[in-house]
């Protein structure tokens, strides 16, 4: 029987990366968007070409509601679920100086970012351990893909910054809980992907990495992104958990 990955965010951007690696690994795939099923067919009419059963679960991970609807979703087609990928997010509406920025935005992107993320990583696991007890042999792992801005701070989106902060402290909590039940939690930072989501500061980010922001001098790519957590689902590092992957062209590395 095949592995099912839930990709959070998974219709475009970095999550339709992952997507797209998962599938010719033999993985099944549940793809989330807050969009129309409509308006992402031709998106998982790519995937199934890939060799993927895909199913759509529309839905804000923000809502607890959401969440639950689309585990039940999941849970009434394939019955199993092996991978979760956090991967949906969303950016402060308006970039604001941290002396000023609003409350409101705040907890927009608080609200998404982290809170929906670890209570839906909670359900998952709930149910992931579900199965290890019904099933010894099964195999499951949760993977959230968080940013180098869990680490590199921007005064001009601290709220970001801080839902990014907090997802290298949850990848650490579930994999101490889950330690020994030999379900591994990891997280992967990217750095500077090209996206919908950077697409209104490309610009800043060209001038940048043309003058040396990144060890390799370009930018990366929703595909960098899947090729690393492909790797991670397929279970290359099994004695790895907790443990955090940059894909950042060196963005990081410390340089005089």
């Amino acid at each position: 029987m095949k592995k099912v990955a839930f990709v959070t965010g998974g219709s475009r951007g970095i999550g339709l990366g992952i997507a797209e690696h998962l599938a010719p690994k033999g993985f099944d795939l549940a793809i989330n968007g807050v969009r129309d099923e409509a308006a992402v067919s031709d998106v998982l009419e790519h995937l199934r070409t890939l060799g993927a059963e895909v199913i759509y679960c529309q839905g804000d991970i923000a809502s607890a509601e959401a969440r639950a609807s689309m585990l039940a979703k999941i849970k009434s087609h394939f019955g199993q679920l092996n991978v979760l990928v956090n991967n949906a997010g969303v950016a402060p509406k308006v970039r604001a100086d941290i002396l000023e920025a609003a409350e409101e935005s705040f907890d927009y992107v608080l609200n998404t970012n982290l809170k929906g993320t670890y209570f839906l990583t909670q359900a998952v696991a709930n149910w992931m351990v579900e199965q290890k007890e019904t099933s010894p042999d099964f195999e499951g792992s949760i993977i959230t893909i968080s940013s180098i801005s869990a680490t590199v701070a921007s005064v001009n989106r601290g709220e970001y910054c801080v839902a990014k902060a907090g997802l290298g402290m949850m990848t650490q909590l579930f994999a101490a809980r889950l330690g020994e039940l030999g379900i591994p939690v990891y997280e992967v930072r990217p750095g500077v992907i090209k996206t919908d989501m950077t697409s209104g500061v490309a610009a800043k980010y060209d001038k940048l990495i043309a003058e040396g922001l990144t060890v390799q001098p370009r930018w990366g790519y929703p595909d960098d992104i899947g090729k690393a957590v492909a790797a991670i689902a397929d279970g290359a590092f099994p004695y790895s958990t907790g443990q955090v992957f940059v894909i950042d062209g060196g963005l990081t590395l410390a340089r005089l």
